[in-house]
């Protein structure tokens, strides 16, 4: 990690410190974004991290902004930094402005269908989009579709859309946003460069999966903590065996995650990384089913209550798990890919998910 890198990640751990606490993972619930963090995270530069300067952004590296990721999702953070971070990438790379304003991606990932007609004056697009994060708060829509020309991506203004509010297990927004022939001028919609469709669900799943891993840090850590707290029979429960082998198994668990989300964010940054982002996707959902249920052993029953934060962590592990993919969607997908390179490929499939890398 170089100099800039570790500014990046300090700057980051302490913003969450200070600012996304436990009562405003709560009070997002009810309906209330965090408006002070989302200030600093845009005044900090991290709403553009990942795109260039002469573009427009902040500098840094793709691994940047994802371990601004994995830091927000091990405080919980309910800010649609994920999508802003994405939305930004595709914009850069469509040649579209910048957003620093919370933004939110739709686009015909996960069966949604989104058109674009072009017309004398222009575009105007049409389609609907399901379980799209943070729509009701998003100050702008980032829309994803096909035309007879290709696919098309632009930025539309979500007071034109129809948004149905629904939420996933942990309480984030996940709403069904429809629209109806919003006209856009041709300049304000761009050609989406070959191959980003498919990448962007690549993408998705590397970010939901390097989120998972930092949740599955945050359960170990309070985990941790827990069992030196809660006293039982006149010791920390921290003392029995039967505790200490559940907490190696769930640190086992955290330390497999965290390896093979680096070694898919590696590979994705040189340019080859699908076969190890499914990797990833596949791996941290299965930790996460084996450490929830870990982390809520030891923690008893005050882990599931609105007092203890773990169920935050836990709730979104849940609800990560099967965005952009669940383990079984891409466990067939790798499965398939190892098929179609036949029995004699076999050895170096496996061989070269870390051999393309120069560590």
């Amino acid at each position: 990690m170089n100099d800039i890198s570790q500014i990046i990640k300090e700057t980051a751990e302490k913003i969450m410190e200070d600012l996304c606490t436990k009562q405003v993972v709560e009070d997002s619930e009810l309906g209330i974004l965090p408006r002070e963090l989302w200030k600093t995270i845009v005044k900090s530069g991290m709403a553009t991290v990942g795109v260039s300067e002469e573009a427009g952004g902040s500098g840094g590296s793709f691994a940047d902004a994802l371990t601004i990721l994995r830091i927000a999702a091990k405080f919980s953070a309910p800010i649609p930094i994920a999508e802003t971070l994405m939305a930004n990438w595709v914009l850069s790379e469509a040649g579209l402005p910048l957003m620093e304003k919370p933004t939110t991606i739709a686009s015909n990932n996960n069966g949604n269908k989104m058109m674009f007609i072009e017309i004398s004056d222009g575009w105007t697009i049409s389609g609907s989009a399901y379980d799209v994060p943070y729509a009701r708060y998003a100050e702008a829509v980032v829309v994803i579709g096909n035309s007879q020309q290709g696919n098309m991506v632009a930025i539309v203004n979500p007071r034109a859309c129809h948004i149905e509010h629904e939420q996933n297990l942990a309480g984030e927004a996940r709403d069904h946003l429809y629209i109806n022939n919003v006209h856009l001028q041709g300049e304000a919609v761009s050609r989406v460069r070959e191959g980003n469709d498919n990448n962007l669900l690549y993408r998705g799943a590397l970010i939901r999966a390097v989120q998972m891993t930092g949740a599955l840090e945050r359960i170990l850590e309070l985990s941790i903590a827990y069992s030196k707290e809660r006293i039982q029979f006149g010791r920390p429960i921290a003392k029995f065996q039967a505790i200490q082998q559940q907490i190696a198994i769930l640190a086992g668990e955290v330390s497999s995650a965290k390896t093979i989300t680096n070694l898919a964010v590696k590979s994705f940054e040189a340019g080859n990384g699908e076969k190890q982002i499914m990797a990833a996707k596949i791996r941290v959902g299965e930790a996460a089913s084996l450490g929830a249920p870990i982390a809520h052993q030891i923690h008893g029953a005050i882990g599931f209550t609105d007092e203890h934060s773990l169920q935050q962590s836990t709730r979104r592990l849940w609800s990560w798990r099967d965005e952009f993919g669940n383990e079984s969607y891409w466990a067939n997908k790798l499965g398939n890919e190892v098929l179609n390179t036949g029995p004699d490929y076999l050895w170096p499939f496996v061989t070269s998910m870390n051999s393309e890398l120069v560590l």
